[in-house]
């Protein structure tokens, strides 16, 4: 229910611009008026929580009636009034991005989760585009679970729930049962024909005086007309049969007689709609979607099948549940909601076996609910709708393959939406069921080893992905063969582990061996040989060899585009298209990088969302394309917004924030802010070897950055021993002839010119020079920057005749490729040196 007026019967004034996921007004609420003063005095300290009394703490006494009720009461106070299931922590990210569209901003199913959730906290933070907002938590456990989560800012908080260590953390209200003038209120209310006082106050006694006791009596005696003499006499029964026998001691004894009788009624007026309450009551607390119950599944009871197939004795079921007030029904959202109480009250009724046969069911509905595909955005609201029954029926214990599949499945939309964290909690509660139950050597097992591989990686955790991966993919090789897809994959993701390593050449090796062994087994068009082409063509890229890189991806191109599998699969297309432009701009073509980095970020915002990772690493690009492209001013924008971005979703440590740090950095330099320049690059410089490790080929070369702003801020000394320690790491790594250690060779050059070494700089740069053309050819954009430095050299050695034959030589190139109008030709033009900085790629 977003963007949703409250109501209509109960609107009183102003609604708020913004009303979500609020569960519908309790038309019988009664009293509380005290408490609920209490909370509106409260919320000026912006986070409340209701809590139980002591005497009270299982439930049933009304804290989510309460905050209801003071969400409607109060709600012309609001611009925002939005509603978050907090039982489980999963849930309340995604309850978060939810919000996301309504505030204007990305949607969780363009964005990620992830994104969505830390935008919508930032925006509230920010009190934009509303101050005036009310979060409402329902059901928080932990204090410590939400700490990320309680959005900071000019508005209010709510929390309900059962853990009494809120008080000590928050300002709280402790909520007790009904006072007895309260509960004769409520009867008479709940009652339509009206109850005798004296009647309502024994029954009131007998009941405790509990709030979810009396709901449930109340809606007995309107449903059956039942003397309220006839009532009390079966609940002392029914009451006395459950102390004599002890039971149950954890709920209390006034709701469960309470609940007995009403589902004994239920039972006799229609049996398939208790049958239906107790597979309800395998699902979570959270609304259950009325369409996980429209289709026969093989493998459920012949009852609940006879019932889906009539689809108006399945609607008059879940209609006497809601009479019976034993599930709170939700029309315009399709959704059953059954109280956890009355959830764990029918469980408790019913033998272990019975417990079993039902809960293995709903995991079945749960399974053919769920669509197959978790990488197409337009399935994600029904992975959002079955997200928060998965830890509550126990999806994690069920072997059948195709509850199994759904489990990988759901992985899968969370990696897809950017929701890496829940993704991780819910891979290592299966890996940790499923090897206990299946092995460690099972397919499912080796298939979520894989997908744990990934999300570490995703995550920047490189030495856990590698020590994981290798025992997966040995594992695999041994359980399932060397060319089963599960072990392909493994094998891939070794590469990845490789390239994070630094070791270039032999992640190579390996993913050339994975194409060969997916093209003997799929076709060319197939998403595996294209998306085992990307890295491929990212090994070649980081050994230097654009060309090869570009011819590559071009091909792979073209074929996503003659298949339509732009649409298929966004974030891989975007993946292949951004490594396209990057291979073109490392190529040294800089404006036609730009023509591509530009359409593939456009691509990237109206599918993806501008806040998506792999939107992100466009942008990136696009960005370094535009700064070799001499558009600084446009660079400097996107490497700002993305930088922001990065550090919002990602926190400041992981590879892709630091990679966006370099951008930014490297930008600020070109245009002459140093000083910023210079501290952004020192902490980034300083994290790069906490998460690659020292030796690292990405560390030495963007140390190599940070030595150029060294020299231009007036310290070649420190710059020179910076390069010289780079240089030496990249050589022992890559070997000499290589960009990035060349790269580094060009700037020591410069640094020695600066201390007026000047026949040393002449040898370097020359030599560097010569190995430039050979590696990337004579006309590429650090070829003729070198060619310009060396001209330098030559001019300060008196050798002038030499000098003018290279001047003339390299202005010709500049001439035809990057144009005498570009800032790099201006700098040679002018006879001053040029600088050759570094971007790290993706791994």
């Amino acid at each position: 229910m977003t963007n949703a007026t409250p109501e209509s019967s109960f609107a009183t004034g102003r609604v708020p611009q913004i009303w979500g996921k609020v569960p519908p007004r309790n038309k019988n609420f009664t009293g509380r008026m005290e408490l609920l003063e209490r909370l509106r005095g409260g919320l000026a300290n912006q986070v409340t929580a209701v809590v139980p009394h002591a005497l009270h703490g299982l439930g049933g006494v009304g804290k989510t009636q309460m905050a209801v009720e003071y969400a409607y009461r109060y709600r012309s106070d609001y611009d925002l009034v939005w509603w978050i299931p907090a039982d489980q922590p999963v849930l309340v990210r995604s309850s978060l991005a939810s919000l996301a569209q309504p505030l204007g901003l990305p949607s969780a199913s363009v964005s990620g989760v992830e994104d969505a959730a830390n935008a919508v906290l930032d925006a509230l933070r920010r009190g934009e585009p509303f101050t005036n907002w009310l979060l409402i938590f329902d059901n928080a456990d932990e204090p410590e679970e939400l700490t990320e989560t309680l959005p900071q800012g000019p508005g209010h908080v709510l929390i309900t729930s059962r853990n009494h260590r809120w008080a000590g953390v928050v300002d709280a209200v402790p909520i007790d049962v009904f006072t007895r003038k309260e509960s004769i209120e409520f009867l008479n209310r709940r009652v339509p024909r009206g109850i005798d006082p004296k009647d309502a106050d024994k029954l009131s006694e007998e009941l405790g005086d509990l709030p979810l006791a009396l709901e449930q009596a109340g809606a007995l005696h309107a449903e059956t007309g039942i003397a309220v003499a006839e009532y009390l006499r079966l609940l002392g029964e029914r009451t006395s049969q459950l102390l004599s026998q002890g039971k149950p001691t954890e709920y209390p004894v006034s709701m469960t007689a309470a609940w007995a009788l009403s589902v004994a009624s239920l039972d006799e007026k229609m049996p398939e709609a208790l049958d239906l309450l107790r597979y309800c009551a395998f699902f979570g607390p959270e609304p259950i979607p009325r369409d996980a119950f429209s289709k026969v599944v093989p493998g459920l009871s012949t009852q609940l099948s006879e019932l889906i197939r009539d689809p108006i004795r399945l609607s008059r079921a879940i209609g006497e549940l809601g009479r019976f007030a034993l599930a709170r029904l939700d029309i315009p959202a399709r959704t059953i909601q059954v109280h956890r109480l009355i959830q764990a009250l029918v469980r408790d009724e019913l033998p272990e076996r019975e417990q079993d046969r039902l809960r293995h069911q709903v995991h079945l509905l749960l399974a053919d609910y769920t669509p197959s595909d978790p990488v197409d955005s337009a399935n994600w609201n029904k992975y959002v709708n079955a997200l928060g029954h998965f830890e509550p029926a126990g999806i994690a214990q069920c072997p059948e393959p195709a509850v199994r599949g759904l489990s990988l499945n759901m992985i899968t939309y969370l990696y897809s939406s950017g929701d890496y964290p829940s993704a991780q909690l819910f891979a290592e509660s299966f890996l940790e069921e499923w090897t206990a139950s299946s092995g460690a050597d099972h397919e499912d097992v080796l298939k979520l080893r894989v997908e744990m591989c990934n999300l570490f990686r995703e995550l920047g955790q490189y030495s856990e992905a590698a020590t994981l991966g290798a025992q997966t993919l040995a594992a695999a090789e041994k359980a399932l063969g060397p060319d089963h897809d599960t072990t392909l994959r493994a094998l891939r993701g070794r590469a990845a582990d490789l390239r994070a390593s630094g070791d270039f050449e032999q992640a190579h090796e390996i993913d050339e061996d994975v194409l060969r062994r997916f093209g003997s087994k799929v076709p060319e068009t197939d998403w595996s040989i294209w998306r085992a082409k990307n890295s491929v063509a990212l090994d070649y890229g980081l050994k230097s060899d654009y060309s090869n890189a570009r011819v590559l991806l071009e091909q792979v191109f073209r074929q996503v585009l003659a298949e339509g599998g732009q649409s298929a699969d966004p974030s891989s297309y975007i993946n292949i298209y951004t490594g396209l432009a990057r291979a073109v701009r490392l190529g040294g073509d800089f404006s036609e990088a730009c023509d591509l980095g530009e359409d593939a970020y456009a691509f990237g915002i109206d599918e993806l969302g501008p806040d998506h990772p792999w939107t992100l690493r466009t942008g990136k690009d696009l960005s370094i394309a535009r700064r070799r492209a001499g558009d600084y001013d446009r660079a400097l924008e996107i490497a700002e917004d993305i930088h922001q971005r990065y550090v919002r979703a990602f926190g400041i440590d992981h590879p892709d924030t630091l990679a966006a740090a370099t951008c930014l950095a490297n930008i600020r330099r070109t245009v002459g802010e140093f000083q910023e320049a210079l501290t952004l690059a020192e902490d980034t410089v300083r994290r790069y070897p906490r998460l690659y490790g020292a030796e690292h080929p990405y560390n030495h070369a963007c140390a190599g950055n940070l030595a150029i702003l060294r020299r231009v801020t007036g310290d070649p000394q420190v710059a020179r021993k910076i390069n010289e320690d780079a240089l030496a790491g990249l050589e022992a790594k890559l070997g000499r002839d290589h960009h990035y250690p060349l790269t580094v060779a060009l700037n020591l050059a410069s640094d020695l010119a600066t201390l007026g070494e000047s026949e040393s700089a002449y040898r370097l740069c020359s030599g560097t020079l010569r190995r430039l053309r050979a590696l990337v050819g004579e006309n590429h954009p650090v070829t003729l920057s070198a060619a310009a430095n060396a001209i330098a050299d030559l001019r300060t050695l008196g050798r002038g005749e030499e000098a003018e034959t290279l001047f003339a030589d390299t202005e010709e190139r500049y001439r035809r490729t990057l144009t005498l109008e570009h800032p790099d030709a201006q700098v040679f033009m002018d006879g001053r040196r040029l600088d050759a900085d570094f971007d790290p790629p993706p791994i």
